[in-house]
């Protein structure tokens, strides 16, 4: 699943990021921290790898 934004492609870097022990959890704020607790790390890294170029800075959704 693409991400949406580059707002949200930043927060599942973060996310995965502390998935992987890079990061430490207790670093993460808000829908990084949610997809943190609700995503695998695959489906993080989909949204992760997602071209931030064209994309909006925030979603509308």
């Amino acid at each position: 699943m693409p991400a949406k934004s580059k707002a949200q492609q930043k927060a599942a870097g973060a996310a995965l990021s502390a998935k992987r022990g890079d990061t430490k959890k207790s670093a993460l704020k808000g829908a990084s921290r949610d997809m943190f607790q609700s995503m695998s790390e695959g489906e993080l890294e989909d949204m992760a790898s997602t071209q931030r170029k064209g994309k909006p800075e925030h979603s509308g959704d």
